[in-house]
This record gives C-alpha cells, sequence and structure tokens, in this order.
C-alpha cells in the first residue's frame, strides 16, 4: 500500500502531464519500480504512463535501456552518468516525452566510501533535450531512502511540465 501523500503528488503528477499532453517512462534501480507503482495506482493513469523499466542488475540496465556496459564499469551503476543514460534509454525505447531514471543505495548495506547508503542518481530525459542529472543523499532507512527517491522522482517531472 502506498502513503496517500505519494497517491496525490502521483494523481498532481499525472494532471499537469495530462494538461500538456506529454506522456512519461521510467527506468529504476534502487525503487524497483515503484516510481511507476504510483502512477498506476491513480485509475487513468494509461493515458500518461507509458511504461517502466526495472533495472536492477546491469545486465538489465544494459539489455533493456541500452546502458553501455564500460559507461558502468568505469562510474559504476550508481552516478550521474549512468541515470543520465538510462533516462536516454528508456526514452528512446518508449513513446514518451519525457523519462525519470533512479539508481542508488537504499541500503542498509552497499554503501562505500564516497558512495554513501542513501545516495540516489536521478537522470531526466526530454525529446529534442540533452538529459539531465542531479545526486541527493537521503536519510533513513530503507523503506524511507526509496520512499523519498519516488517524490524527489515526483519533483523532477513536475518542474519540467
Amino acid at each position: 500500500m502506498l502513503p496517500e501523500q505519494t497517491l496525490r503528488d502521483a494523481e498532481a503528477l499525472l494532471a499537469a502531464c495530462r494538461a500538456r499532453g506529454i506522456r512519461l517512462a521510467t527506468a529504476e534501480s534502487c525503487t524497483g519500480g515503484l516510481i511507476a507503482a504510483a502512477l498506476t495506482a491513480v485509475a487513468g493513469s494509461s493515458d500518461v504512463f507509458d511504461r517502466g523499466f526495472v533495472t536492477y542488475s546491469n545486465a538489465a540496465k544494459h539489455e533493456m535501456i541500452g546502458v553501455p556496459l564500460d559507461l558502468i564499469q568505469t562510474h559504476g551503476a550508481v552516478s550521474e552518468d549512468v541515470a543520465r543514460a538510462m533516462a536516454r534509454g528508456a526514452l528512446d525505447r518508449s513513446g514518451a516525452g519525457i523519462a525519470v531514471a533512479v539508481t542508488g543505495i537504499a541500503g542498509p548495506g552497499g554503501g562505500a566510501d564516497g558512495k554513501p547508503v542513501g545516495l540516489v542518481c536521478f537522470g531526466l530525459a526530454e525529446r529534442g533535450q540533452p538529459a539531465a542529472s542531479e545526486w541527493r543523499v537521503f536519510p533513513g532507512n530503507r523503506s524511507e531512502i526509496r520512499a523519498a527517491t519516488v517524490a524527489h522522482a515526483f519533483a523532477l517531472i513536475r518542474g519540467r511540465v
């Protein structure tokens, strides 16, 4: 069950996209499909949400959305470079006008020097524009980090529609 605030945010995002005729796609790693789940929990979302890719493994990132393996090897799966490539790959493999991607370390383990638990890299791609990226470090446990990631992904998209 998704929190009520997440569902309200999803409804508002879908309404904003609908008003502008924009379709969405997602590429998710650390959230495992939570962004897509929140969007599709809203009745009627199919007129805005095109598709979601859950690319949890490096192989899935490469095979499903075309992230170059050398990019992952050079920068790591949790990097802005990979997040941008994920967003671009989702956009290129969909009928969407905008795609958001997330890759991060939700914990409780997996953190390292320079890449702590809570680090999430976001990618955003729009047709005809270069992909953008940013990162955040969210506090909390695994569930809280993943929820914060969904909320921030929604905010990124809202900032473009």
